[in-house]
Parts: C-alpha cells; structure tokens; sequence
C-alpha cells in the first residue's frame, strides 16, 4: 500500500513511518519542509496553508490511504492563543485536508484520523466503549468537532476510521519523557486523588492498530486507542515506580498542579476508563495488554 501521513515527525508519525517503510509499504509525508530525521525512503510533500492545499495534494502520487496525526500539542498552559492553535491545528487543519482529497480525481480509499479519548471528558469509574457519549469541556469540544471535519471525508466515497487516542508510552516522546526525569530521581508520585483511570497504549500497539485499520475494509467509524486493561493513576505511578526501581511515595496535589498547568491539568486530573471494544470485536490482537510490562519493555529499549 501506499500511505500518505500527516504529523509524520512526530512521536507518533516517525515510528509510523519506520514500520510502514519495514513492512514493504511506500510512505509519502505532508510537512512545511522536509525532515531529514525521517527515512529517505519516503518521499516529501509541501503542506503550507489552505488556499495551497488542492495543488499540493495533487502533486501527490496516488495513495491508498491517509493517515492524519498532525495537531498543535494538548500539554501546553491553555491560554487563549494556545487554545486557538489547537483548536485551529485539529478542526481547521482537518477540513482543508478533507476538503483537499475530496476534489482530487482520484481519491485514496480510507482516512485515518487522530482523535483523543479526550472526547469523553471526566466519567469518573464509567467503563467507555466507542459507543459512549461525548463529555464537556474544551478538549471533548475540540475532540467532537475534530470528528465530524474527518467524518466529511465520507461524502466523497471514503471510508473513515477515528482512533481515540489514550495515553500513549514510548521511549522517546510523549507522557513518559516528562515523567521519567522525576521517577528516576525518586520524586514521582501519584497525580492528586490517583483514583482518576488513565487509558494507556503502548505506541507499537497504537501504530499497528492504525496499520492494521487501514488494511482491513472492515473497520470504520471511531477506534479507541487504547490498551484493554486501564489503570488508576495511583496504580500506574507504582507501577512505573517499581520499574524505574525508585519510590513513588511523593504526590502531586491537585493545586499544584493546576498552578504549574491550569485548565490544562484536567487532562492529567480527569478519568476516562476508555476499553477498545471495537478493535477487540474485529479481532486485533495487543502485545501489551497490561502497564507494567508496557513499561519494562519501554524503560529496557531507552536504557
């Protein structure tokens, strides 16, 4: 197949794109320059702004598919003008690319858009399927809006999956290349109650779920991206306690960390005990099912 990625250097898109090229696929990228960072295997397209769009997505060889991870970062302060761009990056960003492959002549057959389990907003102990409602709050905001801009591709004869992206580990970027500086000092501890759940995945899992959705004309409509078997946050900070072989004794409380962070906290404060029942219903199998192997192997890759 021939994959055309958006995002593709970042945490998720660089691994994206080193797997897909392993696997015997052709890569082509999206970006406002190209990166020599990636695999020179895969070929640089020009991405700049929407009045360009139509002319650089026709300069693109034919693909099969589109993968779409490009996104303004959620951990920021939210300030205003944070907000925007990330409101901005996912919901404008999105429809100028969907906007884009619905006037070529030849279109590819899947878009694959990141979405967030952002979109449930804080649920407390609720157990979440793809079927759950959406939640309040600006990033469930964001998270629904930025659906329905990918969810348009379907008028052009497309079809859409939307993988709600959790917690995602891997040993060179995300969540874990913040927490780990203070683990491995000893510092780390719970995020305030610890009883909020945290929907993780490890990154290989994610990747191969995207991969795999592309591949297989069975699956559309929104995948959680995540791991079967979500944790508290109390049970994930003991478990990558142990891991790093140091205390996890010293807690974060609420307060600090909406001082540090602001409305941004919520992401670390809110629960969303998010299951990837529709991935398990069509049959993917995950490598890590559980977090504290996730994280061996991740801590044992890094050194």
């Amino acid at each position: 197949m021939t994959f055309l990625i958006t995002g593709a250097t970042g945490f998720l898109g660089r691994r994206l794109v080193d797997m897909l090229i392993a696997e015997g696929h052709a890569v082509v990228y999206l970006a406002g320059k190209r990166s020599k960072s990636l695999d020179s295997r895969a070929a640089f397209y020009l991405w700049t702004h929407r009045e360009q769009m139509l002319l650089e997505l026709k300069a693109v060889p034919l693909c099969d598919a589109v993968i779409h991870l490009a996104g303004e970062p959620i951990a920021q302060r939210w300030t205003s003008e944070a907000k925007k761009r990330i409101r901005e990056s996912r919901i404008l960003r999105t429809r100028d690319l969907v906007d884009g492959i619905g006037q070529l002549p030849h279109k590819p057959g899947v878009f694959i858009s990141a979405s967030a389990i952002g979109y449930y907003g804080n649920r407390g102990n609720e157990v979440l399927t793809e079927e759950s409602a959406p939640g309040k709050g600006f990033l469930a905001d964001v998270c629904v809006h930025w659906e329905e801009e990918a969810d348009r591709a379907r008028e052009f004869g497309l079809r859409v999956v939307k993988v709600r992206n959790g917690m995602v580990l891997g040993e060179d970027g995300g969540a874990l290349k913040k927490l780990l500086p203070p683990f491995r000092m000893g510092l780390g501890g719970r995020l305030g109650s610890g009883k909020q759940w945290v929907s993780w995945i490890h990154r290989d899992d994610l990747l191969r779920m995207l991969i795999w959705a592309a591949a297989n004309p069975n699956i559309a409509g929104a995948l959680n991206g995540t791991a079967p078997e979500p944790v508290t946050n109390a049970q994930f900070t003991r478990d990558l306690a142990h891991v790093v072989g140091k205390p996890g004794i010293i807690p974060v409380p609420r307060f600090g960390l909406r001082l540090a962070l602001g409305e941004m906290s919520d992401v670390l404060l809110d629960s969303a005990r998010a299951i990837p029942a529709a991935a398990q219903q069509q049959g993917f199998q995950f490598a890590f099912r559980d977090v504290q192997p996730a994280l061996e192997a991740i801590l044992q890759k890094s050194g």
